[in-house]
């Protein structure tokens, strides 16, 4: 290559400006900001962000950005993990499925801390958010196959977007950028086991991390700290470190290794990365969610309702419940810690137990996974009848689809089966602002009077002219 990963990166970023974004690029940009602020105020009471909160109150620091709903200022460095966290912490907000996962909205807060900072204008965050759309899904398509699958997280990912999106807001330049995406990617590598087996309030913390860490780049580049430009392609870089790559020709080097999934050739899709940047916009591609849980639940959940409700059955009538699913939910999913889960973090990624609640109760909320729900009898009198497969067939599907078969089997001997490819909230299926007003109401339920949330949605849709000082100012409680 003539140039390095990063700097190609850094020169289109750099280079983006608010007119070059088509009106329907704006447009959904505002949804997954009206998305993501409804998650975050129903992250607003969790024992995770108020830890972290309690800690910066106690920390103080300059009074440069705004925590979400709270409404004191504190360093902008230590707002952006907690308003991360919060729009993280009920795994309600949106989702990408590749080669690898991701969460954009994690990053949007790396705009609105760094945006504060320095007076930005909306449509100066809106670009950065459409950054952080395009280079965290394009990373998702990045490895082959992806590094959820050579057992590392995908906050593995957010590293590298971080401090793009947070040095746009900071006006870096394009040697500033490259150094700042080398500062942040060479140390914020995460390993897998936060979504593995019994899960803890770092399952939604990983991500936040790496987002907060990144507007720590971006800051310590616009000093003129210096980064490892080429931190992807390098020797012992990104790739080289991750298999597949030779660092010394700069070329691929397919190499069959042992995954998560068993064998496979590891290697590396560069045009996924930077190829054809500004013919089209990623941000059109992601999906948002219709329940608080793991994205690979959605598609069985809404399987296990659609049979229990247009049949009109009982939790009692159940004898059996048979999955089928695609090996990686199989194999997220059903662990066996799944069935007896003692977390709220558990809980939302334990298909066993969010189909028995959704079984229930005839409904998926985030007061399924409340302390009360968690000790549920009704749930656990269900969630031993149900049996997960995983099948070669729908794993050939994935990721196009994500397909589901649910069988609900009635003592009476009667068989109710529900077949779905992709859920609610994919971009085949999107939501509607309607859809997402009735998540925003449901999460800012008993924080925000109606009248507060629709003059909230009435300024996120027609910002342009504000500042993002403006919108942070309207979010505090």
């Amino acid at each position: 290559m003539d140039k390095s990963i990063s700097r190609i990166i850094s020169e289109y970023a750099v280079n983006l400006k608010f007119e070059d974004l088509p009106k329907e690029v704006v447009e959904t940009t505002k949804r997954f900001i009206y998305d993501s602020v409804a998650c975050a105020y129903g992250g607003y009471n969790t024992k995770d962000v108020n830890i972290i909160r309690d800690i910066y109150k106690d920390m103080g620091g300059k009074e440069e950005a705004t925590v979400i709903g709270f409404g004191e200022k504190i360093p902008a460095v230590n707002a952006t993990l907690v308003n991360s966290l919060m729009i993280r912490a009920l795994d309600f907000n949106d989702i990408y499925w590749k080669d690898d996962p991701s969460h954009p909205s994690d990053i949007i807060p790396a705009a609105l801390s760094a945006g504060e900072m320095v007076g930005a204008s909306m449509e100066d965050v809106i670009v950065a958010i459409v950054l952080a759309y395009e280079f965290e899904m394009r990373l998702c398509l990045f490895a082959k196959p992806g590094v959820r699958e050579r057992k590392w997280h995908h906050a593995t990912l957010t590293q590298f977007v971080s401090p793009i999106v947070a040095g746009k807001m900071l006006g870096l330049s394009v040697d500033q950028m490259v150094n700042a995406i080398g500062i942040n990617g060479s140390h914020n590598h995460t390993i897998g086991c936060p979504t593995a087996g019994k899960l803890t309030m770092m399952k939604n913390t990983v991500d936040p991390m790496a987002v907060q860490a990144g507007v720590f780049a971006a800051l310590m580049a616009q000093k003129g700290f210096s980064g490892t430009e080429k931190v992807f392609e390098g020797k012992e870089g990104f790739m080289d470190a991750f298999v597949g790559w030779n660092a010394k020709d700069e070329r691929e080097n397919p190499t069959e290794m042992m995954g998560r999934d068993g064998l496979s050739n590891w290697s590396w899709d560069v045009n996924a990365l930077v190829g054809n940047l500004g013919k089209s916009f990623k941000i059109m591609e992601c999906g948002m969610k219709a329940f608080p849980t793991e994205a690979l639940t959605h598609t069985h959940i809404s399987c296990a309702l659609n049979a229990m409700k247009n049949n009109n059955l009982d939790y009692t009538n159940i004898e059996e419940v048979r999955v089928t699913a695609f090996a990686q939910a199989y194999d997220i999913l059903f662990d066996p810690t799944k069935y007896r889960p003692e977390s709220r973090e558990t809980a939302d990624h334990s298909l066993p137990y969010c189909m028995a609640a959704a079984i229930v109760d005839k409904k998926i909320s985030t007061a399924s996974f409340s302390d009360e729900k968690l000790s549920d009898p009704r749930v656990f009198e269900v969630i031993d009848k149900i049996k997960g497969e995983p099948s070669i067939e729908f794993e050939k599907m994935f990721p196009a689809k994500q397909p589901s078969k649910v069988v609900v089997v009635t003592k009476d001997g009667k068989e109710y089966s529900e077949y779905m490819e992709y859920p609610k909230g994919d971009p085949r299926e999107p939501m509607t602002v309607e859809d997402i007003d009735a998540k925003f109401s449901g999460l800012a339920e008993g924080t925000l009077s109606e009248e507060r949330q629709t003059a909230i949605k009435d300024m996120i849709f027609n910002c342009e002219g504000m500042t993002i000082n403006d919108l942070m100012l309207k979010l505090v409680i």
